[in-house]
C-alpha cells in the first residue's frame, strides 16, 4: 500500500521530474455486498490535498471490489451508502486483513441513513470484534493535520457531529460518521436528501487523508 514514504521512493527512483501520476496516492471507492457502492461521495478533497500539501494525489476515485486482491494496492479506501447490506465471508476477511496490514478506511452513512449505519456497525463488530468503534477525542490529530477543526456543524442543525474510529497498534485505521462526510455540495446530481451532513466535510476529509498517510 502506497504511503508518503513510497511516494518519496517513487520520486527518487524516477527522478524529481517524475510525472505526478506515477507517484500519486490513489483512493478506492469500495464495491461491497453485491453491487453496493457510493455514487455521492465527493472526490474534491483529493484535489484539495494536492493544492494544500506536497502530497500528489489521483483526483478521481477508482472503483474496487472489497473481495478482490486489488484492494491491497490502495492505502486509503472509501465506503458509504444508503441501505442495509451484508458483507460476504471473503469481503470480511479482506477488510480485516487490509486494516490490520496498515490500510485506512473512511466510512460515512449517506444521507444519515440509519439502515446503513446499523449495517456498518454490525459488520465492523464481526470483522474486528476486539476493536470496537470509539468516539475520537477533540485533541485527536485528525482535527489538526492540515486545518484546525474545532466543530463539525451539521447542515440541518442539531448538536455538532462527533466522529468515531477504530485504533490498531496505536493508530486510528477507521474513521466513521453516521452523518454525511460525503460533501455532496461538490458532487453533481447529489444532495443529502433530507438527511444531515457535516458542513465542513471537505476540510475534515483533507485532514483524515493526510493523517492516514503521515501517521
Amino acid at each position: 500500500m502506497k504511503t508518503v514514504f513510497a511516494i518519496l521512493l517513487c520520486i527518487l527512483v524516477l527522478g524529481a521530474a517524475a510525472p505526478a501520476k506515477e507517484c500519486a496516492i490513489q483512493t478506492a471507492n469500495l464495491i461491497y455486498g453485491g453491487t453496493h457502492t457510493s455514487r455521492c461521495f465527493s472526490d474534491e478533497f483529493l484535489s484539495a490535498v494536492q493544492r494544500q500539501t506536497t502530497i500528489p494525489t489521483e483526483r478521481r476515485f477508482k472503483s474496487v471490489k472489497l473481495a478482490s486482491d486489488e484492494l491491497f494496492q490502495f492505502p486509503f479506501i472509501i465506503m458509504t451508502g444508503e441501505a442495509d447490506f451484508h458483507l460476504t465471508a471473503k469481503e470480511r476477511e479482506n477488510m480485516r486483513r487490509y486494516l490490520t496490514s496498515g490500510g485506512f478506511l473512511l466510512a460515512s452513512a449517506g444521507c444519515s441513513n440509519k439502515d446503513w449505519d446499523r449495517a456498518f456497525r454490525r459488520e465492523m463488530k464481526i470483522i474486528l470484534p476486539e476493536h470496537p468503534l470509539r468516539e475520537l477525542p477533540p485533541d485527536h490529530l485528525i482535527y489538526r493535520t492540515v486545518k484546525k477543526i474545532d466543530k463539525l456543524a451539521l447542515t440541518h442543525g442539531g448538536e455538532p457531529a462527533r466522529l468515531t474510529g477504530i485504533d490498531y497498534n496505536g493508530k486510528t485505521m477507521v474513521v466513521y460518521s453516521p452523518h454525511g462526510l460525503n460533501d455532496t455540495a461538490h458532487t453533481a446530481g447529489c444532495c443529502c436528501c433530507g438527511g444531515n451532513e457535516i458542513g465542513n466535510s471537505l476540510e475534515m476529509n483533507v485532514n483524515i487523508l493526510v493523517y492516514a498517510l503521515l501517521y
